[in-house]
């Protein structure tokens, strides 16, 4: 039987997305002072609220775009770790952190294998478009 792995990371790279971008989404619709205040019942600076939503919601639609797939998924790993360690301990395995942990170990794999052929980053590189730090460029 044939395998199709490029399509299987574009699977997991636009479900990670989607979801991100569904919680980041959430958080602003529902408002977010409700997360600030949930962070600082926990011990966590309420400000950092603010970080991991826009992270979520801009990370999820970069993720299924393509578009800086490393970054954005050391990022969702940053913020899974974080709610693991913080919130998800202690609600034990199974209907608690093992959702958490499944999204990490699929962050992990796309921080590995980045976003693949069928991103936008790969397309605009076969163009002549160059990611530089300063940004995009065309060579």
């Amino acid at each position: 039987m044939k395998t199709y792995p490029h399509l299987g990371l574009l699977t997991i790279r636009l479900v990670v997305g989607m979801l991100f971008f569904a919680h980041g989404y959430l958080k602003f619709s529902e408002g977010i002072a409700n997360t600030v205040a949930f962070f600082e019942t926990i011990g966590i600076f309420g400000f950092l609220a603010y970080v991991v939503a826009v992270i979520e919601l801009a990370g999820g639609v970069l993720m299924v775009l393509g578009i800086g797939t490393r970054l954005i998924s050391v990022m969702f790993s940053i913020i899974l770790i974080g709610a693991l360690l913080t919130v998800k301990r202690s609600t034990g395995m199974l209907g608690g952190y093992e959702l958490d942990i499944a999204f990490l170990a699929m962050s992990l794999s796309l921080f590995l294998s980045g976003g693949g052929p069928y991103s936008l980053s790969t397309y605009l590189v076969k163009k002549g478009w160059s990611f530089q730090v300063e940004g995009l460029k065309r060579k």
